[in-house]
């Protein structure tokens, strides 16, 4: 009895932190072709690399904080007056995109993974 109550409290839990930052498969594979990109082309090594990176930003935050960050960084580099409405608007965005920056960076050099920019 008390092994399946404890098989079904591992269950849940497992269950409940699988779907905390579980984000959709097309934002995965968006990411991980974008990074293979980035970092040298199509290998098994920058497949293996990026697919590392966004395993590890997905443990440290969820799919509305990595869009936001996503499209805030995006927008923020607009340039001229366009870009301004995005970088003063939204609240904290700096700090949010720099946080998801210092994520990602992190998440990068724990995969190995050098920008070829």
């Amino acid at each position: 009895m008390k092994t399946r109550a404890s098989l079904l409290l591992a269950c849940m839990l497992l269950t409940t932190s699988v779907l905390a930052n579980d984000y959709p498969t097309q934002a995965r594979v968006e990411y991980v072709l974008a990074c293979m990109n980035a970092n040298g082309g199509q290998s098994y090594d920058t497949l293996y690399s990026c697919v590392c990176i966004i395993d590890k930003i997905a443990m440290k935050v969820n799919y509305d904080e990595f869009t936001a960050a996503q499209v805030l960084g995006f927008l923020r580099s607009t340039p001229g007056e366009r870009g301004g409405v995005f970088r003063d608007a939204a609240p904290n965005s700096r700090e949010r995109v720099q946080s998801f920056i210092e994520i990602e960076q992190n998440a990068q050099s724990s995969c190995f993974v050098k920008r070829v920019n």
